[in-house]
């Protein structure tokens, strides 16, 4: 059979651009989340293609494109050491089978990838590789059947052009379904259901990301001609890609600029990627005026939708819920409502907006809820299935002390101390433990409590070393024991523990330095030993690696802004 060497080449390029995703979606979700997590993400992007891969080749193909039964394929199912002719006619006849396999398997990873930032900072390793397994294997091929391979959406009219809905809707709502059943982050919400700010640690990172992801897409949309017959198909749809982007990059930074007071650089890294996303789906069947009015709405959108995920206590990192399934969504809806026919050779329907009425709307509408339905039930089967059998979240200790070393035995960055992290520790339940009965235990303090005394106006300094899962919970004592003057500085370190170990390339990192945290207070009237014993209930665990106290007289303190010295340079600050 002869095939096509242009359409080949153009195939493959766009197929390669799609893989070079991969590392897209690898800086931006780690850019976004917590250093301590940042080698658990990489490594989740990494492994997620790899079985992704596996259980597309092994049987996700043939579900997908064997044969026009309506609901999934039934023929030729095993495409490893067989002949594959069966599909020389399947999506493209001038482009060979593996060619076209290598495509539609960089979508099928991408589908799966967009769970990773919504799961991310707490699910186990091996739940998400079973769960990525199983999306590929199964979920995402009885999708695309429906919609690319035949089956009984694609004979309803049913149009999604570059993967609206087989791709980001999908992942969106396997992602969604995660994130509910795994819960939020522990220190995400307060006790007074309030969402906090859990920042990402790089955005620099997370921009490099965004910037490859935007060119992947050029790879993502165009190539879904499969084609290069036609140039003028392709330039139209690149130019629809990157007009929607740039509209949403601009009102998604305009909106939270409104409505969070600041230009947001994560609001508008997720703008730029909802307008791709919005596009994806009709980038054949929509004008140039028509992206930017796509892309423009979903800028708007993907703002609101990450605080409204918030505050309805659905943890999502780094929005991939608000960025591929609210603008999946949005975007196959737009089909409906934008589409034109002519605007290329691809294009034969007119949407409501080019008096096409509301039919082809309607089939939008009826695809993305059957699509939902199913990819949301069978995904929370599977997770539910995973909870109940080997579990799916990481224990709040591994929580707290970071994925890296929990679950891969090593960190992204050895030579720095990482960031206290928000919320308190795995016994703590956000209250103070009783003081310790145990008697000796005093001596994790540097010296004897009984033998020093406060006359007068006497002035002491106490450094405390401690964990870094410990500092919310000394803040809030120091904060209820009247101290609000204090200096934290994070820092390295090891005691008796000697560190932790580490693994590199197999070998192990010996003595480690642990990341602590130090606090300084400087009191005077507040009574030493009170401040002690204070301390003490708040880290106390009777582990080794409790922490220290150390207590040193000081000779004055002098306030810069005043020149008072003594007791009353402290009083606004004690």
């Amino acid at each position: 059979m002869q095939f096509d060497l242009i359409d080949t080449l153009w195939v493959l390029l766009a197929a390669m651009l799609v893989f070079w995703m991969n590392l897209g979606f690898a800086c931006v979700e780690t850019g976004l989340a917590r250093s301590k997590n940042a080698v658990n993400i990489l490594s989740k992007n990494f492994i997620v293609f790899a079985i992704s891969s596996l259980g597309f080749m092994l049987l996700g193909w043939g579900l997908m494109f064997g044969g026009d039964n309506p609901l999934i394929g039934t023929k030729h199912l095993w495409i490893l050491g067989g002949d594959n002719s069966f599909y020389d006619g399947t999506l493209t006849a001038t482009v060979p089978f593996w060619a076209k396999f290598f495509f539609q398997l960089v979508f099928c990873g991408t589908a799966a990838t967009i769970v990773s930032g919504a799961v991310a900072e707490r699910v186990k390793y091996i739940s998400f590789i079973i769960f990525s397994l199983v999306l590929t294997l199964f979920i995402y091929p009885v999708v695309g059947h429906w919609v690319w391979g035949g089956g009984w959406l694609a004979n309803l009219g049913f149009m999604d052009f570059a993967g609206d809905t087989v791709v980001h809707s999908l992942g969106g709502w396997a992602a969604l379904s995660g994130a509910i059943i795994l819960g939020a982050r522990h220190g995400k919400y307060g006790r007074d259901g309030k969402p906090r700010a859990i920042p990402g640690h790089n955005l620099s990172l997370a921009v490099i990301g965004l910037f490859v992801l935007w060119l992947g897409w050029f790879g993502f949309n165009p190539g879904s001609t499969m084609s290069f017959q036609n140039p003028g198909d392709v330039a139209h749809i690149l130019m629809t890609t990157n007009t929607a982007a740039i509209a949403a990059v601009i009102t998604s930074t305009a909106v939270s600029w409104i409505f969070i007071g600041k230009p947001d650089l994560g609001m508008t890294i997720n703008g730029c990627l909802a307008g791709l996303v919005a596009i994806t789906g009709g980038a054949q069947a929509i004008t140039v005026p028509g992206a930017m009015a796509v892309g423009a709405v979903a800028g708007i959108i993907v703002v609101f939708a990450v605080l409204k995920f918030d505050r309805w206590r659905v943890d999502d990192p780094v929005g991939a819920t608000s960025v591929h399934l609210c603008c999946g969504v949005f975007g196959t809806l737009c089909i409906g409502l934008f589409a034109k026919e002519g605007v290329t050779t691809l294009s034969a329907v007119n949407g409501l907006f080019y008096g096409g009425g509301a039919g082809q709307l309607g089939i939008q509408a009826l695809g993305t809820v059957a699509v939902g339905a199913f990819v949301f039930i069978a995904s929370s089967v599977v997770w539910i299935i995973l909870k109940k059998t080997i579990g799916i979240r990481v224990t709040l200790r591994e929580e707290l002390e970071g994925l890296d070393i929990g679950e891969h035995g090593n960190s992204a960055y050895p030579d720095f101390a990482l960031a206290a992290p928000a919320g308190g520790t795995p016994d703590d339940g956000g209250a103070l433990a009783e003081a310790p009965a145990a008697a000796g235990t005093a001596r994790e303090a540097a010296i004897p409590v009984e033998t020093r005394t406060v006359t007068g106006a006497k002035l002491t300094k106490v450094t405390i070393i401690a964990n870094q899962n410990k500092y919310t919970r000394l803040q809030a004592a120091l904060d209820e024991l009247g101290i609000t003057g204090i200096t934290v500085t994070n820092v390295l370190g090891y005691g008796m523990q000697r560190g932790h170990v580490e693994y590199y390339r197999g070998a192990p990192v010996e003595a480690r330095l642990l990341p602590k945290v130090q606090v300084d207070v400087v009191i005077s009237k507040i009574p030493m030993q009170t401040l002690v014993e204070t301390v003490r209930n708040a880290l106390y665990t009777g582990n080794v690696g409790d922490g220290k106290i150390f207590l040193y007289d000081v000779e004055d303190v002098v306030k810069v802004r005043t020149g008072q010295t003594g007791y009353d340079a402290l009083q606004d600050e004690e």
